[in-house]
């Protein structure tokens, strides 16, 4: 799954319905009985995209989706093993083309109707049905997928053409949606499944699966959850919780501080101190995140024809001072980054990312040394000139990376100037920074460069197909496209074996470092903040406590 943080929201510090709070830390559950009820209140600077599972593309999209639609499978906080969610077990044939599940017996959805393995086929032959138009977000999760059937009420069996290694998380993860609701819009070329906007209307709340139910949403500002009483799984100790919209971090913080709201997941560097020295628990911890430059690398871009040039890619990375962006815009809570998979890119016993590809050194003088060879002389303003232009570059930011970004963008900056490339910072609202990246028409042609971020998934295949020449106009945020990476990445996804699909991985990895569609400057480290004196039993992971890979979390928390 992609877990690019997209729509940044507006500054209001609402009081949700809430009583209240808890925490205690990392997992570990307080002394003495769990106190029952309450409502949770959770910042956030990230935000809902849409909450339509086929249009949204943001962290908090996913997350949601987790808690109010229940998949197949989880993953487990503690070992990044897969764990039952709707299944309770599983298992693969050994021929590797049939996927069997078993399901929760009795489940019901929250308006009463029964929630069977059935519903789960819908979703996934419908995602299958339209995976080359409107469901195609969700495409990759039934590669090779032939068919998928209900032998019982609560028997899902997938078949497959050949055996695959993203299988068993594919299918696993797809939101199960109700069929009451969504198979009305799965009609003629499915148009509909992306234009239906699936939040609640008339007061009433959307039909869920999950631990819990989504009862109000209101964009760019608040979203309630409540508490499932239908729920098949373990149920919630909390009454319910809500999400606070701030695209301001500061008001975010103050709100915490001052018991606007309980907890914020992801917390800005800067201030760490000052909610330790305010009481809060603040957790730190291995990251599943990047930060990225991006390089536009489409080989049909008809303007700055030099960015294609990897001497001159080469080049820009030499000036990237890395460690400065780690201690000044990150004040040390990251570390420097070079391939595409993050340090602890980790599942089933297998570390995806490869520790052998290292960031090049900050040395302008070799970088001036490549672009002098190039003959990309200075003019009077000391900007280079390339191919008969200044080497003046937009770089388009979208107000997602606000704050470290800020600073890591004007280390990036000086560092340029100093090789004769001019850079200008274009902040855009988060949605039409990537409408500008694709622009005109997904074709990749007027932007030169960029910076954002991803969360990936724990499974490497989802950032790594984010590359494909096919994902023009979906993942694809840098207009790549390399048939050789392309063909590795259909091996990877047939070697069952993991020990051959980690070799094959690393070598992805290296085609694109050494492509350069992307400067990796950071890894983050996870920071999440929580009143500790309200509040425990928080399940942490590199995704932090409010993720889109398990529902542990807030099924767990509590007040104290």
């Amino acid at each position: 799954m992609r877990k690019r943080r997209a729509v940044a929201a507006f500054a209001v510090v609402l009081s949700l319905v809430a009583v209240g709070c808890g925490g205690d830390g990392g997992g570990k559950e307080s002394a003495g009985a769990i106190k029952e009820g309450g409502t949770l209140r959770i910042g956030t600077s990230s935000g809902i995209s849409s909450l339509n599972p086929f249009v949204g593309f943001n962290q908090d999209d996913y997350s949601v989706w987790m808690y109010i639609y229940p998949s197949l499978l989880q993953y487990d906080t503690r070992t990044n093993d897969l764990a039952p969610y709707f299944a309770t077990d599983w298992a693969r044939s050994k021929d590797g083309l049939t996927l069997t599940f078993h399901t929760a017996s009795g489940a019901t959805w929250s308006d009463g109707e029964p929630l069977t393995a059935e519903d789960a086929v819908s979703t996934i032959n419908m995602v299958l049905k339209y995976a080359d138009g409107p469901t195609g977000a969700w495409a990759g999760s039934v590669g090779f997928l032939k068919s998928a059937s209900a032998p019982d009420a609560n028997t899902v069996v997938a078949t497959y053409t050949r055996p695959a290694s993203t299988a068993l998380t594919g299918v696993g993860f797809i939101p199960i949606l109700p069929p009451q609701v969504w198979q009305q819009y799965a009609t003629g070329d499915g148009k509909a499944i992306k234009t239906f906007a699936n939040e609640p209307t008339g007061g009433k709340p959307l039909v869920c699966g999950g631990p819990f139910t989504l009862t109000e949403y209101k964009k760019h500002d608040i979203a309630l959850f409540e508490k499932n009483p239908n729920y098949f799984g373990p149920k919630p100790h909390i009454d319910r919780f809500g999400l606070e919209f701030f695209d301001n971090e500061d008001a975010m913080i103050t709100a915490l501080k001052t018991n606007q709201i309980d907890a914020i997941n992801e917390i800005p560097p800067t201030s760490v101190e000052t909610l330790r020295s305010a009481g809060m628990k603040v957790f730190e911890g291995p990251a599943l995140a990047l930060r990225d430059f991006i390089i536009n690398s489409n080989p049909n871009k008809t303007e700055h024809r030099e960015l294609l040039n990897p001497q001159v890619k080469e080049a820009l990375e030499y000036a990237v001072d890395r460690n400065e962006i780690v201690q000044t815009a990150w004040l040390g809570h990251a570390t420097p980054g070079a391939a595409l998979l993050p340090e602890g890119d980790m599942s089933e016993g297998i570390d995806w990312h490869d520790p052998n590809i290292q960031p090049l050194p900050f040395d302008i003088a070799k970088a001036n040394e490549i672009l002098d060879s190039l003959g990309y002389q200075r003019g009077p303003d000391g900007i280079r000139v390339a191919e008969g232009h200044p080497m003046a570059y937009d770089v388009i930011f979208p107000n997602d990376e606000s704050g470290a970004g800020d600073r890591a963008f004007q280390i990036i900056q000086n560092g340029f100037k100093q090789i004769g490339v001019k850079l200008t910072q274009k902040k855009m609202d988060n949605n039409a920074a990537w409408f500008a990246i694709g622009a005109p028409d997904w074709k990749y042609l007027d932007f030169d460069l960029a910076m954002w971020d991803w969360f990936p998934a724990l499974d490497p295949d989802f950032l790594l197909s984010a590359m494909l020449c096919n994902q023009y106009g979906s993942w694809n945020d840098t207009g790549y496209c390399n048939p050789a990476y392309d063909k590795l990445y259909a091996e990877q996804q047939l070697a069952i074996d993991l020990q051959e699909r980690q070799k094959i991985i690393y070598e992805m990895q290296e085609m694109v470092y050494n492509d350069r569609p992307y400067i990796i400057l950071t890894y983050d480290k996870r920071l999440d903040a929580w009143n500790s004196k309200t509040w425990g039993g928080f399940m942490e992971s590199s995704q932090g406590f409010f993720n889109a890979f398990s529902t542990e979390s807030l099924t767990s928390v509590h007040q104290l």
